[in-house]
């Protein structure tokens, strides 16, 4: 099957073919490092490293690059407030988000570049803007005149009229229209900022991205992904930039992953429901975070809660269960080509569905004869790989999620929950999750019995 990605400029699944044979560009953004990052943040970058991941195995000659943004009035705040300078709170943040998305089993970028080093390359995209026409200065200002794209809107699906409608800002007296967007802009002797044609200061959040890209990736790249929340006016501002000062077509395919809710409601600074990665990372392995993360398809939303981290932890438990039984046997090698496994991940990252083919290599591991479980080993590890699970020993891992304690892969409450779960699966008449549970307590050395009184458990 050939690979087919969700294009948000298109509005639907298109079958992906990069630029040039055989060689793919990809390009994420990063944060902007004043703070830790919340799970909210976490979801793009493990969604695009899935991505990443499928584009290694189908492409020999892949980049991708996810940017740090190190230059921002929210920073220049941030800094100001704990009396530091924002280099070393750039820094600091910048290696803590590595830290967390390490610890989410994500692979590192092959390319990590910082906005504050590309200064010249964005000074020169403005100049070529202004010299197209599509810019102008004012008042220490650069401004990038949206009017003078045409096309302007087309990826949010928005026309400028519909921008403005009901806007209730006030239009600052340097902007010749209202959508009119910073390029530049002054920086006072206290501020941060750099020498430029049209004064000092600092670049705007929009040309950092575009620069970087053309810098590193040339300018037109396959993929450029992010949260729903950058299509406007982040990545549509982007594409004017970019489209206007190259003038060639930007970007390929656009993708966008859903918002992530917490316990139904979005969240939001205002509800006070942030839900940091370092501190969810006290409670649970970075395993379960992601595992959690791909649980729902990228484009929907995901309702992120206790209840979705406390099954994606039993979950693991019962592939991690399969693989510690065969421990004893090494994996043969595995070819995933063909697979519905890969059908699956082909299908614009259908993770949801890739994750229920991996319960059934389970199934098939743990109910095979000796000549077959090397093979369904090999198949399973490989496809854990592919969603970045299932890399460490099994012993490691229950060692791991039971804080220290071997002896017993699963409690006794986490037992009782799962049979209370599986009579309901059986009264909805549910009955491959019913079968699904069995053999995932079965996996943790855990047998069940039925009878008219009930159900009882007992440990092999």
């Amino acid at each position: 099957m050939a690979l087919q990605l969700y294009n948000t400029f298109s509005g639907k699944k298109e079958v992906f073919k990069p630029l040039v044979d055989d060689r793919v560009r990809m390009y994420v953004c990063g944060p902007t490092v004043y703070n830790r990052v919340h799970i909210g943040n976490a979801r793009p970058v493990v969604v695009f490293d899935t991505l990443y991941r499928l584009l290694k195995k189908n492409f020999s000659d892949v980049i991708y690059a996810r940017n740090i943004t190190d230059i921002d009035d929210k920073i220049m705040k941030a800094a100001r407030d704990n009396g530091e300078e924002i280099g070393v709170l750039s820094a600091r943040f910048a290696q803590a988000y590595a830290e967390d998305m390490a610890a989410l089993n994500n692979l590192e970028p092959d390319i990590i570049p910082y906005a504050t080093a590309h200064l010249p390359e964005m000074i020169d995209m403005i100049a070529r803007l202004i010299d197209k026409g599509h810019a102008y200065a004012a008042e220490g200002h650069v401004l990038f005149a949206v009017d003078s794209m045409p096309e302007y809107g087309q990826l949010s699906k928005r026309s400028l009229d519909d921008m403005l409608a009901g806007a209730r800002v006030e239009v600052a007296p340097y902007k010749k229209y209202a959508g009119d967007f910073v390029l530049w802009k002054p920086s006072k002797e206290d501020e941060p900022g750099w020498d430029s044609p049209w004064g000092r200061g600092r670049p705007g959040w929009h040309l950092e991205c575009s620069a970087m890209i053309k810098k590193h990736l040339g300018d037109t790249i396959d993929i450029h992904g992010g949260g729903r929340d950058l299509t406007f006016p982040h990545h549509e501002n982007e594409r004017a930039q970019s489209c206007c000062a190259n003038g060639v077509d930007f970007v390929r395919y656009w993708m966008h992953n859903g918002y992530v809710n917490i316990n139904g409601e979005k969240m939001s600074k205002s509800l006070g429901n942030f839900r940091m990665v370092k501190d969810l990372l006290q409670h649970y392995p970075g395993e379960v975070l992601r595992f959690a993360l791909l649980s729902a398809h990228y484009r929907s939303e995901l309702n992120f809660s206790g209840d979705l981290l406390d099954q994606a932890s039993r979950t693991l438990d019962s592939l991690y269960g399969a693989l510690r039984e065969t421990e004893a046997l090494e994996a043969a090698a595995a070819d995933l080509d063909g697979s519905a496994f890969m059908a699956a991940l082909e299908d614009d990252l259908n993770t949801p569905i890739a994750i229920s083919e991996l319960h059934q290599i389970a199934r098939e591991l743990n109910k095979a004869d000796a000549a077959e479980k090397p093979v369904l080993k090999g198949k399973l590890l490989a496809a854990g790989a592919m969603l970045g699970i299932l890399q460490q020993d099994p012993e490691a891992w229950f060692k791991q999620a039971r804080g220290g304690e071997t002896d017993e892969a699963i409690g006794e409450d986490a037992i009782e929950a799962l049979i209370a779960e599986r009579a309901q699966s059986k009264k909805d008449r549910n009955f491959a999750r019913a079968d699904e549970i069995r053999e995932e307590l079965k996996a943790n050395g855990v047998v069940l019995e039925d009878s008219r009184e009930g159900t009882k458990w007992r440990r092999e």
